[in-house]
């Protein structure tokens, strides 16, 4: 890693190192917080956890060939060199963002309401037909897991693209100080979060906390068909670019047409001409994620043709509208987070399946004081969108099932009181050849009735 000495790595802690001095000079191979992972030439860093505490495996560490740990213990007979520092989780972020500077290379960084993860994958989709990038893995967006992405990039990357997720003020502030985005790209301000951020307006203020470190003559590329975003004017010099389905953004999409299961297509338009491209995850909201990854190609000099390339050979990750065929049932795990605006758009793309369409949606997280009325908002969209069932879980979930009912009293509609529970009658209510979508907070755990669904084998 690139100038990640011992020594430089003690200064920018803050640490006391301990330890023989000629290995100070020596770079270490990757920095880690999972034991597992370390091997020759590692940086262990032990994080003291609720359940478990990393300090206990600093002689695992060292028997597997790890340069050196960083500890918040001192220690009495230690197996290897050692960083003593005051916090182990602020040396982290410390470390990263010295190790970003190292390297300065081009950064984007993505953060929205919705959509931040799929928005990403498709930026680094198209991206990669031009440059070597790196990625954020999953969803490791906030403070840690940015780090731990941080980390993973080489010399030889010539491209980062980074997630950053928050609930609280002040969070997208340190976000940003270690990534130093050289392009922010905001996909929206939605509902989600409010325990914290209270208000659409909150949300605004604290997802726009990415431009506090954004990079001189760096690029700001934001929904221009957002209310709140559309607020947004110069800063620090820098006109936002938009996009969005409203032909007065510079990127925007027409000729959107869904095509089932197998995507959307549209037709794209660009300062620098227009093109046709089918995205291969269905879904009107991936349209937004293709414009956002054109107008980001070509503010780093993809030509069209490449960026439709990118567009159309995007993969769907686990638990983002990822597409299953069983022996029995097609079934869309979304079922990762969900909120109302991608629990509506989930159902909108649902409705567009051949057969008999089935929602099993469960609670919905971080709501706030409102949480039983936009519950009941959704139930109102499920009942008026088309589907044939919907079968939920969770209390949240009984007014979302009410409303349901009063938009439409013939949809086929249960609820149950607890995952378990539903999981116990799903069997029975399903027919062959149904189309499934499951979706839910990531606290509901409906990956388990995925993994129940995938198992199933035609009769």
């Amino acid at each position: 890693m690139k100038n990640m000495t011992l020594a430089h790595i003690t200064e920018v802690c803050g640490g006391i190192y301990f330890g023989p001095e000629e290995k100070k000079t020596a770079e270490v191979t990757d920095i880690v917080t999972d034991s597992r992972k370390a091997g020759e030439g590692s940086l262990f860093v032990a994080i003291p956890g609720e359940r478990v505490d990393g300090h206990k495996f600093i002689p695992n560490v060292a028997s597997q060939g790890a340069l050196a740990v960083i500890s918040e213990q001192k220690l009495e007979t230690p197996p290897c060199p050692y960083i003593l520092v005051k916090d182990s989780m602020e040396a982290i972020k410390a470390m990263a963002e010295y190790y970003m500077q190292q390297l300065n290379i081009p950064v984007v960084g993505i953060t929205g309401s919705v959509g931040k993860t799929s928005t990403k994958e498709t930026i680094a989709s198209v991206l990669a037909q031009k440059y070597r990038v790196l990625k954020t893995d999953a969803n490791f967006n906030n403070e840690l897991g940015l780090s731990l992405t941080v980390f993973r990039l080489r010399e030889e990357d010539e491209m980062a693209v980074l997630e950053m997720g928050i609930d609280d003020f002040g969070q997208m502030h340190r976000l940003a100080k270690i990534a130093r985005p050289e392009t922010a790209v905001i996909t929206n301000i939605g509902w989600c979060h409010l325990e914290n951020l209270k208000t659409r307006d909150g949300i605004l203020q604290a997802k726009t906390e990415i431009f506090d470190h954004l990079r001189e003559n760096g690029h700001i590329i934001i929904n221009g068909d957002d209310d709140k975003l559309s607020t947004v004017g110069t800063v620090h010099g820098i006109k936002p670019v938009h996009f969005g389905l409203d032909e007065k953004n510079e990127y925007y999409a027409d000729e959107i047409e869904s095509q089932g299961f197998r995507g959307i297509s549209c037709r794209i338009h660009t300062p620098q001409g227009s093109f046709s491209a089918l995205i291969p995850i269905p879904g009107r909201h991936m349209v937004y994620n293709a414009l956002a990854g054109t107008a980001v190609g070509c503010m780093y000099g993809l030509t069209l043709e490449q960026i439709k390339q990118g567009i159309e050979t995007l993969q769907s990750v686990s638990g983002r509208f990822h597409i299953i065929e069983t022996g029995k049932y097609t079934v869309v795990d979304d079922c990762y987070n969900a909120n109302p605006v991608s629990m509506k758009a989930s159902l909108d793309v649902l409705k567009e399946a051949k057969g008999r369409k089935v929602a099993v949606l469960g609670d919905m997280g971080e709501l706030g004081t409102d949480e039983a009325a936009l519950h009941a908002e959704v139930g109102t969209h499920a009942g008026t969108c088309g589907i044939d069932a919907l079968y939920c879980a969770g209390p949240l979930c009984e007014h979302l099932a009410k409303a349901a009912k009063e938009a439409d009293p013939k949809l086929e509609i249960r609820h149950f009181a607890d995952r378990e529970s539903l999981m116990a009658e799903l069997p029975k209510l399903l027919k062959d050849g149904d189309q499934i979508l499951v979706k839910a907070s990531h606290f509901m755990e409906y990956g388990k009735i995925v993994e129940m669904l995938e198992t199933a084998q035609k009769l």
